[in-house]
């Protein structure tokens, strides 16, 4: 008894640290620029300034713990690492990550084996090695297809406001600024702060947008960001090509809608054959059963 309450204890603190290591509690480090110089910080920049005071480093231990495991990361591994953690907008180091997946692996092959029988042996280990390897990545790869879809949610709303500011007479950067300032915090806003910083400390307007595209491969994102390329390439009207990309970006949610409506009966289709059907045949035709079992009209036929 005692060492099942002791495996137990051992699978809900992995399975505590492994949604506590991916779960997304700051943006990625990227190059930035303290806006308190050029004239003031934004709202953003105010709330995460306040935010990081109060905040205390959760993963100040893990990330000590971190470097036995640094000598099994290869750079390409390391590098890959780095790419998804910041998609999914956590702070958590590759070592720490990688750390994880260690500490997982090993609690499951202290735990399966013993609760398994022992000609399972085998398949025990094979298992614990798999879901403590693949559980932080599935999760990890949940977490960015989140951020993602936020992304892809809120980018025709912050087109239409820099179309506005712009139509408005403001230049681009200042109609940047603006969205940044006056917008709730999101992960397309923190992306547009990016860029807003990027461009202040002096990196091309191209290259910031197009390294912001290059990250997340979304086909808006990609859209968005060579619509502003093609317009500052060619001196075309900034307000005119983002009126156009904000029609088309509405357009495009439009027909995503449509597409998802259409497919709601269709998921519809499996609880409602599985669940809701056997409850309806249940209530309707027992007691039409118990009825016939009770009182069968074919039982004096039986007997002449």
């Amino acid at each position: 008894m005692l060492t099942l309450t002791a495996a137990m204890i051992f699978v809900f603190l992995s399975f505590a640290l492994l949604v506590i290591g991916v779960s997304p509690v700051a943006k990625e480090a990227r190059p930035s620029l303290n806006l308190k110089d050029l004239g003031g910080m934004s709202l953003a920049e105010k709330a995460k300034a306040k935010a990081q005071k109060k905040k205390i480093d959760r993963f100040f231990l893990l990330n000590m713990a971190a470097v036995v495991v640094k000598p099994i990361i290869s750079p390409e591994m390391r590098k890959r690492m780095v790419s998804d953690l910041s998609l999914a907008q956590t702070d958590l180091a590759p070592e720490s990550f990688m750390l994880i997946k260690v500490i997982l692996v090993g609690l499951l092959l202290l735990v399966l084996p013993s609760v398994m029988p022992a000609d399972l042996m085998i398949f025990a280990v094979l298992m614990a090695i798999a879901a403590g390897y693949i559980g932080p990545e599935f999760i990890l790869r949940s977490k960015i297809g989140k951020v993602k879809d936020e992304i892809v949610r809120l980018l025709p709303d912050a087109v239409d406001l820099l179309g506005l500011c712009v139509n408005a007479g403001l230049d681009f950067m200042m109609a940047l600024k603006w969205v940044v300032e006056k917008s709730a915090d999101s992960v397309i806003i923190r992306e547009m702060n990016n860029i807003l910083q990027e461009i202040s400390v002096g990196k091309p307007r191209r290259d910031a947008l197009r390294d912001m595209a290059k990250k997340y491969e979304l086909p808006d994102l990609s859209t968005f960001a060579r619509t502003l390329i093609q317009a500052d390439k060619m001196g075309t009207s900034v307000s005119e090509a983002l009126n156009i990309l904000s029609e088309d970006m509405r357009m495009a949610r439009f027909r995503r809608g449509e597409a998802m409506a259409l497919k709601a009966p269709l998921k519809m289709l499996v609880p409602l054959l599985f669940f809701i059907f056997p409850v309806v045949f249940i209530l309707v035709g027992a007691p039409i059963f118990l009825d016939f079992v009770m009182n069968n009209p074919m039982s004096g036929l039986g007997g002449k």
